[in-house]
């Protein structure tokens, strides 16, 4: 539970809500890693307009 507790922790810093990703998409991990590096590249990304 602790795990699962700091993730949602970090996701909520950089502006990522639980469910926002795109509908009936499945992430492997390697395509999750890449997509966290773009945004840590590009914080405009994580704006919200």
């Amino acid at each position: 539970m602790q795990r699962q507790e700091l993730i949602l922790k970090k996701m909520k810093e950089r502006g990522i809500e639980v469910g926002s990703g795109v509908p009936n998409k499945k992430y492997d991990s390697k395509e999750v890693y890449e997509l966290i590096h773009i945004t840590n590249c590009f914080p405009e990304l994580r704006e919200k307009k």
